[in-house]
Order: C-alpha cells, then structure tokens, then sequence
C-alpha cells in the first residue's frame, strides 16, 4: 500500500494516506470527499471511509461531548 499519488495540492500521498484520510473522515462526521482527479486515491478513500462508518473511532469525541 505504499504507492504514491499525486493530489491537486501538488504533494504525494500513498494509498495508505488517502485509506486513513477517508477513515478519519468518518470517524469525525464529515461528509465525504474523495479526490475527484484520482481514480486510485478516490477508492482507498472510499474503502477508508467505509471502514471508518463500520469500526468506531480510538477516541469517540462524540461520547465524550455527552
């Protein structure tokens, strides 16, 4: 999972960083949003996103807001 991709920042990010992006993504609430130039990027976000709905975050913000 180590292949790098080039975002519309002009910086590299591996596949791995867009998984996690995408996990916490989910985690925090957000919507999502994945890159819309790399088909490559978009998937592992996807795949990151999906996992982050279904395992609950390390630390729960919104446990602890209540």
């Amino acid at each position: 999972m180590q292949k790098t991709t080039q975002n519309k920042f002009g910086f590299g990010m591996t596949d791995e960083d867009w998984f996690n992006l995408g996990k916490s993504d989910a985690w925090a609430g957000q919507p999502k949003v994945p890159p819309q130039q790399d088909a490559q990027a978009a998937s592992m976000y996807e795949l990151g996103y999906c996992e982050g709905e279904i395992k609950r975050a390390p630390i729960d913000t919104r446990a602890a807001d209540q």
